[in-house]
């Protein structure tokens, strides 16, 4: 049975009171400066706000919300808070946030809507202001949607700024003098014209019975920390084997679970017999867990065996003799879903995500040219493989975890604990890899549901790569038909783009916070309904098919699929206009400045190809930031090679340009994986891979040289860590057609 949690009722409740919402829309927002508690810190660090504490020694301890799992946020974030407070970020230190609705990502939650970029008129303004709002009573805690520096640019940026000003107000009291007369640097105080400094540490306890009162933000020309590289926080420890992730936690009297789960979607076990396998070396229990999970959407039919170490719970598991049930969908194929998709394409109910001017008119007026481009389903193979600790004793249940959502793991581990929310204690790890696949909280049901019958012990369930593969949330397959039309000069006039896959969105939504799809989902079709593009005629739609697998969220989401789509029949379009590729688009940017230059910088960077190389290019616009890729191929036989990718960035302002370029290079090597290898196939209602051998991800000598432009912005940040992702299949799929004369509309490229 689903609590009906605070979270649950409020959002009922807003889809439900739509007038009450229009009012309290307009109300201020909660502030997000201080915390219901005071911070829970070692030491004699002092509280100043929900985000800064400090210690006499004169070291800053900032509250970092999100998870770090490679992207740079344990850098990054506290680069915010020293940028404002006047600190040098050798003495600032970083902490978990405890469970508190200021540390909520509301950027995250606002990027939800299914606005075009363009669109920046008075009702939408008014409608991510309130869904802002919305997402700040919910206090929903996650790291995704490449949003974690963009959401804290301003929290941690004042919290900082506050701190400050209420150190100089400790000091201006004490000295007797305005606070106006006292400048900030390196973490001390200082009155020039008394000669007296102090370090913030000689004042923290004073400050803390100030008030910050309206604390002034540094304009970004005055910033000294903001814009510069500074070395990843993390890094040496990842170096040298001391950085500890999920499955480093080491709780006491722990015990190991290896599982099994149904090989087919939707399959049950039919029979057991744990006999088998309890006399075995270190074996403490068989258990079939199912049953606890059967009010979780979603949930795998398992067993599991606790062992003393877990290669003994792996060798019993694998004894196991357990018969399955292969239920609903074992005749379920790949073939079938694609064969599904083309036909919703033809006759599914279609909803329209955006429209303007008049597609057929424009059709009959010139020449038409059409498409159809597809896309398999996409695992996430996190170099981390799916794991969590739990313990279930004296009323409590306690987690030991990498997650990227600790608001929404607590919530389960609550529900499937029996215990309320205040009685889950969260411990969090470094991700060795997210993706999107620590957005889930299905590990987290089964570590619970094993830990509840382990007698107090505390036990880890780790997944073996085959079960991380075979049993992942999937990015979805998809369809897409396009049709452009073509004046007699080679302007493109129209475009209409149909697309049909799976709604991962409703999926999500129901299997980790109870709640049922609504709405249509904007991920299918984002990077294609808010391209740039500027065609006088367009209607961008999708049909969303049921899906018997299960859909996930996959760095860059729909973008990852769409723009393949989209910048892949662009080239078509100027091919068949007798165009250079590079000018047909910047014909179609005239009022879109940013974009040009975006555009203009990765191919003056990329420079001619050498003899038997072809550049490809693709542009695209996800998560607020624009991406321009210039991809250097060759082709040898059949196998296609990548020696070079060149990358312009348009992110706003780069609060680390290091980890920028250091995340374009992720980037290019993640959806290399999807461009010329990695497919998640179905058969008999199963997944076919299992390991790197049949999903391939590039090794090291197969990874090009990534070369990283950053364009200049005074902007406010935007995404980083996914929106390098989407360019590189069309970028290396139209160096190909130079190549070869092969337009490849189908992942993972192949040539005929």
């Amino acid at each position: 049975m689903t609590r009906l949690t605070r979270r649950r009722f409020l959002l009922a409740g807003t889809a439900a009171a739509g007038a009450l919402v229009v009012g309290w829309g307009a109300l201020p927002p909660r502030q997000r400066l201080h915390a219901a508690e005071p911070l829970a810190l070692d030491g004699d660090a002092v509280t100043l706000n929900g985000w800064v504490a400090v210690a006499p020694d004169n070291t800053v301890t900032v509250i970092v919300p999100r998870a770090e799992m490679g992207q740079g946020v344990h850098t990054a974030l506290p680069m915010l808070v020293a940028e404002e407070l006047d600190m040098p970020l050798e003495r600032v230190r970083i902490a978990a946030a405890r469970p508190d609705k200021i540390y909520a990502n509301l950027a995250a939650i606002r990027d939800a809507l299914p606005f075009h970029p363009d669109d920046q008129g008075a009702a939408q303004a008014f409608a991510r202001w309130t869904l802002a709002k919305v997402a700040r009573e919910l206090g929903i805690s996650l790291t995704g949607g490449s949003s974690s520096v963009k959401d804290a640019w301003l929290p941690m940026r004042e919290a900082g700024a506050a701190a400050r000003a209420m150190l100089v107000a400790a000091a201006a009291r004490a000295w007797e003098v305005a606070p106006a007369a006292i400048r900030t640097a390196d973490g001390e105080l200082f009155h020039d014209a008394s000669g007296r400094r102090a370090t913030y540490g000689s004042f923290a306890w004073p400050a803390a019975a100030e008030s910050p009162g309206d604390a002034v933000l540094k304009d970004p020309h005055a910033f000294r920390l903001i814009g510069r590289a500074a070395p990843r926080r993390e890094a040496r420890n990842k170096v040298d084997g001391s950085a500890r992730f999920g499955i480093d936690a080491r709780p006491e009297g722990m015990v190991y679970a290896a599982v099994r789960m149904a090989p087919a979607l939707g399959g049950s076990i039919a029979g057991i017999n744990p006999g088998d396998v309890t006399g075995m070396p270190g074996v403490l229990a068989v258990i079939d867990y199912t049953n606890a999970l059967a009010g979780q959407t979603g949930a795998r039919a398992g067993v599991a065996v606790v062992a003393k170490t877990f290669w003994q719970a792996r060798t019993a598991a694998e004894a196991l003799a357990i018969r399955w049930d292969a239920g609903p969908h074992a005749e379920l194929s790949s073939e079938g879903i694609v064969a599904g998709l083309r036909s919703a394409l033809g006759d599914g109910e279609r909803h329209v995500y955006f429209e303007q001017g008049e597609v057929e008119e424009a059709q009959a007026q010139g020449h038409v040219v059409r498409a159809e481009y597809s896309v398999p389903y996409q695992a996430h193979v996190a170099m981390e493989p799916v794991n969590c600790s739990a313990q279930v004793a004296d009323g409590k249940v306690r987690l030991w975890l990498s997650t990227q959502v600790p608001s929404i793991a607590i919530e389960i581990a609550a529900t499937i604990g029996g215990v309320a929310p205040e009685q889950v204690e969260l411990h969090e790890y470094l991700l060795g890899g997210g993706f999107g696949r620590r957005l889930e909280g299905d590990m987290v049901a089964q570590a619970v549901a094993i830990a509840r019958q382990c007698r107090g012990l505390p036990v880890q369930v780790i997944w073996t790569r085959e079960q991380d593969i075979r049993h992942d949330v999937y990015r979805p397959a998809a369809v897409a038909r396009l049709a452009a039309t073509l004046d007699a000069a080679g302007t493109v006039k129209s475009w209409d783009f149909v697309g049909a896959g799976g709604a991962l969105t409703g999926q999500y939504t129901l299997r980790n916070l109870g709640l049922p799809p609504a709405g249509p989902d904007k991920t299918t079709v984002e990077g294609a309904y808010d391209m740039q593009y500027e065609i006088p005629h367009q209607r961008i739609a999708h049909v969303a098919v049921d899906s018997a697998v299960p859909l996930g969220n996959w760095r860059s989401v729909g973008h990852s699929y769409n723009a393949f789509f989209k910048e892949s029949f662009v080239d078509e379009m100027a091919h068949a206009a007798g165009k250079d590729p590079v000018a047909f688009r910047a014909a179609m940017l005239l009022e879109h400045p940013r974009h040009a230059a975006v555009l203009e910088a990765a191919v003056r960077r990329a420079g001619t190809p050498p003899a038997g190389r072809a550049h490809g290019v693709a542009l695209h616009q996800s998560f607020g930031t624009v991406v321009a890729q210039v991809a250097e191929v060759s082709v040898q036989g059949k196998e296609i090679r990548v020696h070079r990718v060149v990358c312009a960035i348009d992110c706003g302002i780069a609060v680390n340009p290091g980890h920028v370029a250091q995340q374009m290079e992720s980037s290019v090597a993640f959806g290399l994986s999807a461009t010329l290898g990695a497919a998640i196939t179905i058969a008999g209602g199963e997944v076919r891979e299992g390991n790197f051998g049949d999903y391939p991800v590039p090794r090291m000598h197969e990874v090009p040289q990534v070369e990283t432009v950053i364009v200049l912005s005074t902007e406010p940040p935007e995404g980083v860590g996914e929106p390098g992702v989407p360019p590189v299949a069309p970028a290396v799929a139209n160096a190909v057609f130079k190549l070869t004369g092969q337009r490849l509309r189908s992942l993972p490229l192949r040539l005929g």
